[in-house]
């Protein structure tokens, strides 16, 4: 499989993550972004470490650090929320609005037949996502992901229940026929540094958002 660079340097890499590909080996076994780590050296000695997380089915941006220092900046950064992320997601039906903000609190839940998700809930971590319509297209709509904050699922969360549309595909807050994946795909990332020009990468969008009718920044209608 191969995976894109969209930046490199010294101490960073960020790859355009293929959907799909899990970060880790699954328990049931299979193939990872691990296994690649190997080949993502790129001739340095240690292998490049993971930042933060993608989604198994969410394509696009993913930041990697080459060293253990460049690793605790950029955790930092992500902490203090200095990186700026944004996301493209595709859902069911016309949004009429063109854009807002969702808060909703998000909690982790689990029980043996389900498994485990997230939900809205008073008592949970302060989640925050701004979004816009950017295109409409065949009944569905491309709305771009802005948020403010980094919680697990926060966007797939925030689409179904603040939105009352899930992204086309979701298996677990919506549905998965007849989509081959989740349409979510981080478009952009940017980390400021000091004494270094920030890290900025953009990931193309992927095939199955252009087979539903959004094909690039021509896409959008503002």
């Amino acid at each position: 499989m191969n995976i894109p660079i969209l930046f490199e340097d010294g101490e960073a890499l960020v790859i355009d993550k293929p959907a799909g590909l899990p970060l880790e080996t699954p328990r049931r076994g299979g193939p990872a972004l691990s296994d690649h780590f190997e080949t993502l050296k790129l001739g340095f000695h240690r292998p490049p470490a993971i930042v933060h997380r993608l989604d198994t089915d969410t394509s696009g941006c993913l930041l990697l650090a080459r060293n253990p220092k460049a690793l605790k900046r950029f955790n930092k950064a992500f902490e203090d929320r200095q990186v700026t992320k944004r996301y493209l997601g595709i859902i069911a039906g016309e949004v009429a609005d063109e854009g807002g903000t969702i808060t909703l609190a998000l909690s982790k839940i689990s029980s043996e037949k389900q498994g485990w998700r997230m939900i809205p809930a008073r008592a949970g971590k302060p989640s925050v996502t701004h979004w816009r319509r950017l295109a409409v297209a065949n009944g569905n709509s491309l709305l771009e992901f802005s948020p403010e904050t980094g919680r697990t699922h926060q966007i797939r969360v925030h689409a179904a229940s603040g939105l009352g549309a899930p992204l086309l595909g979701d298996p677990l807050y919506g549905a998965r026929q007849p989509y081959a994946r989740m349409m979510l795909h981080a478009a952009d990332l940017a980390i400021p540094r000091e004494g270094k020009d920030a890290i900025a990468a953009t990931a193309p969008l992927p095939r199955e958002f252009a087979d539903l009718g959004f094909a690039g920044p021509g896409a959008a209608d503002g």
